[in-house]
């Protein structure tokens, strides 16, 4: 009995060892949150109801969380001034409708601001925002519009010209209908390869972004930031963000192992807990 419990104790102190060196790693790193939808509407784990959301922006403001932006982030690491205490970025990946309509007043509401990644191509476009909307809130000063690809395709496919077409042409068509230089680039369903970094590195893109629940550090790479998702439509949705929020450096590694089991033991992967 003694010596079952001596195994206990030294792997629950290995455990938490373990745990704090994770997160002792992870010291500085920054969280960049990435949203999608925003409505009472639809029902799927990508979107957020209006109030799940106004609930996470007030935790944020209620904590100390300070908004940054991409560029303050890079500005900071490459010039070695610290950022503000307890920062974070948001971000909105496609440049659905609802950004005007749901999470344009919360962000004004707590004076936040965020980055929105368009498909150029889409915009216009049934559910979509229009170009003059997209002019509207870049002028208003809460969000920033940056490319999500030109008609979202999925760039570990693409080669030569096609890849530079996809990647450089929504660059264009931000720059010539917003009159600003287009500067960041989420890939499309966080899908990218060497060949997709060097090319939004040719064309000017100052940083690339996935997703993969972890925060972005100091010494990543800054074409494969990652991004923690948010998803909504479940139970407890405030808890199971302030969980992605706060553990990020526990539920990375392990969401890395649960993809990577999950084709040859999909029942082990399916219990492994990811909020």
């Amino acid at each position: 009995m003694k010596k079952i419990l001596f195994v206990i104790v030294v792997l629950l102190l290995a455990a938490g060892g373990f745990i704090f060196w994770l997160f002792q790693r992870a010291a500085g790193g920054v969280p960049i949150l990435v949203y999608h939808r925003v409505n009472d509407t639809d029902k799927n784990p990508t979107t957020l109801t209006v109030a799940d959301f106004e609930a996470q922006m007030k935790f944020l403001a209620d904590n100390g969380y300070h908004v940054i932006s991409p560029d303050d982030l890079l500005d900071a690491w490459e010039s070695g001034k610290n950022l503000p205490s307890n920062p974070i970025i948001l971000t909105f990946d496609d440049g659905h409708e609802d950004i005007y309509k749901n999470v344009f007043p919360i962000l004004q509401k707590y004076n936040m601001r965020a980055t929105i990644f368009i498909v150029t191509d889409h915009i216009g476009m049934k559910d979509y925002l229009s170009w003059d909307f997209v002019r509207a809130l870049q002028a208003g000063g809460f969000m920033d519009f940056e490319s999500h690809s030109m008609s979202y395709k999925d760039l570990t496919t693409l080669k030569g010209d096609k890849l530079w077409n996809e990647i450089y042409g929504s660059k264009q068509a931000i720059e010539w209908a917003l009159k600003k230089p287009a500067k960041f680039i989420a890939y499309p369903d966080g899908k990218y390869s060497l060949d997709a970094e060097d090319t939004s590195k040719e064309v000017g893109f100052r940083a690339g972004f996935i997703e993969d629940y972890g925060l972005a550090e100091n010494d990543d790479d800054n074409y494969i930031l990652t991004r923690i998702p948010v998803m909504g439509s479940n139970a407890h949705t405030l808890l199971r963000f302030q969980l992605r929020l706060k553990g990020s450096p526990i539920f990375a590694p392990l969401h890395r192992f649960k993809n990577d089991i999950a084709e040859g033991n999909p029942e082990i992967a399916d219990l492994i807990f990811i909020p």
